[in-house]
């Protein structure tokens, strides 16, 4: 096990660093630039290894990625950052809370999301390494002030990486605020188990332990429907192929240019909440989470215009999410689950990556894992 650290640049004077962790099979960067997955080294089943995380070469794709078009940048893809304060849409900017209605910039049509501009993927975090036996450990944290982005109390949040020997990458969400007010954190790295830049994922076999599903309006906003998969392009309760359905004649499926949902996970606690394996590889990806929800995305506007670390042009379909969180747009939907974070409670949150292959006899007994 091991943890290495490398400057990387710097932003807005702060420096950034790369750091790379290690179990000596598989191989995560993580820079605290956003708190971002730059990188997933794992072996496939004959062995050979690939990064199967989308994302760039060095920090100045990440900053121009982060930065708005009509600022000159490329516009927001999320590679790999940690999102907060609030994962996913918040509807025409607003909410109310405790009697008042919070006012938030809209960067996403006429909505919110992933907390607005200047958000969590785009803070220098503070980093510190952690080392142990099984485990090494990268624990980051930074301050959201009160009223940035409109939204009250200042937060205070830590994220922790940690790689174990059994080739899992576990993340650990931590938050505490000083006035009551709304919180949602995820991840947003892009998966493509052949390898970034190998090509579209509609041939991985995605499996979701969900019967239900958000359906969302024109601007992708829930409706605050729960609605069953059964019958529809959105079941995937029995393992399928990403593409299978994805161009089917469907009204959600239109509206978000392919799978762009959040599913109303089964079950509660840590459990296991969704498997993708990739024929050609052979490699399979197992999330864990203790969130209420997954948003699944197929990578719907990756259009060409975005080179990746491996030097090769990012397309539609190209990778794949599984944000797994509180429902989107739930300030605004009381019978969704609470997102509501009060002065002296603390927020906590869990997902484990898991990664495998199809012939491994470990491959049964991580299914089972992390069961509460």
């Amino acid at each position: 096990m091991s943890i290495s650290r490398q400057e990387w640049g710097n932003v807005d004077d702060e420096p950034v660093h790369l750091y790379t962790l290690s179990n000596g099979r598989m191989t995560v960067e993580i820079t605290n630039y956003g708190s971002t997955v730059v990188s997933i080294l794992v072996p496939d089943s004959a062995g050979r290894v690939d990064n199967v995380a989308l994302g760039f070469s060095s920090l100045e794709g990440y900053v121009e990625n982060a930065t708005n078009p009509a600022d000159g940048g490329s516009g927001t893809t999320y590679f790999g950052a940690a999102i907060g304060r609030y994962g996913n849409r918040i509807a025409n900017g607003r909410f109310r809370l405790n009697g008042k209605t919070c006012e938030l910039p809209v960067n996403n049509g006429p909505n919110t999301l992933h907390g607005g501009p200047g958000a969590f993927n785009m803070r220098v975090w503070g980093a510190a390494p952690e080392e142990g036996p099984n485990s090494v450990a990268l624990e980051l944290a930074c301050t959201d002030p009160g009223g940035h982005n409109g939204f009250p109390g200042t937060v205070e949040t830590e994220v922790t990486y940690t790689l174990s020997r059994d080739d899992e990458l576990r993340i650990d969400y931590r938050a505490t605020t000083d006035q009551t007010t709304v919180i949602n954190l995820t991840n947003h790295t892009y998966f493509n188990l052949a390898g970034e830049g190998s090509g579209n994922v509609y041939g991985h076999l995605l499996q979701i332990n969900a019967g239900a599903y958000t359906p969302t309006d024109e601007t992708q906003i829930p409706t605050g429907e729960i609605s069953s998969v059964e019958g529809t392009p959105f079941d995937f309760r029995t393992a399928k192929p990403i593409g299978r359905d994805i161009r089917e004649k469907d009204e959600q499926l239109v509206r978000a240019h392919g799978y762009d949902h959040n599913w109303v996970l089964d079950g509660s606690g840590m459990r296991l909440i969704s498997s993708v394996e990739d024929p050609q590889s052979g490699r399979v990806l197992l999330t864990y989470t203790d969130q209420p929800g997954v948003q699944f995305y197929s990578g719907n506007f990756l259009v060409g215009e975005l080179v990746g670390k491996g030097g090769n042009t990012y397309r539609q379909g190209d990778g794949f999410a599984l944000e797994t969180q509180h429902f989107p747009n739930s300030p605004n939907q009381p019978d969704f689950p609470s997102t509501v974070l009060n002065p002296g409670d603390e927020f906590t949150s869990t997902t484990i990556y898991g990664f495998s292959t199809a012939g491994s006899p470990d491959l049964q007994a991580a299914r089972t894992a992390h069961i509460s």
